[in-house]
């Protein structure tokens, strides 16, 4: 299983967002922090405060924060809201683009993996990859304040 760039940029941004509940946080340093495109990020955010993830502030004084608890956010639900297609193989989506699709067993088996798959992600929240041990050591890797 694979997810977009796209994807993983947002869980980023939640990620960072997360470890700083207390402030607002801009695009450009968050962008600044993961070496990502500020441009690409913006689309990111975008999407994610129309998704309600997360709410944003303009103007001076501005920025984005999470818009809901950290406990809130399931990483499963995420994935699913920001991937365009979770189409493994072109017969998910379409299942007369195969010829063998009706006696094939790979759709079915790729489905279960799938669905294993988000299961798995549906276990975890976004407090989950961001509370202790784990906050200190994310804020020393992304250059935040690492004291708690």
């Amino acid at each position: 299983m694979r997810i977009t760039r796209y994807t993983d940029y947002s869980l980023r941004v939640l990620i960072y967002l997360a470890l700083q509940p207390e402030r607002l946080s801009s695009i450009r340093e968050i962008s600044d922090s993961y070496s990502i495109s500020e441009a690409h990020l913006m689309k990111v955010v975008q999407h994610l405060g129309q998704l309600g993830y997360v709410v944003t502030l303009r103007g001076r004084g501005g920025g984005l924060r999470l818009a809901g608890a950290p406990e809130d956010i399931r990483i499963g639900d995420v994935v699913r809201k920001m991937e365009d297609d979770l189409s493994l193989v072109e017969c998910f989506a379409d299942p007369g683009a195969c010829c063998i699709t009706a006696p094939c067993k790979l759709r079915h088996v790729l489905r279960q993996a799938l669905d294993a798959f988000l299961a798995v992600l549906d276990d975890y929240t976004l407090a989950d990859l961001t509370t202790r041990p784990r906050a200190k050591a994310l804020k020393a890797c992304l250059g935040l304040d690492a004291a708690e």
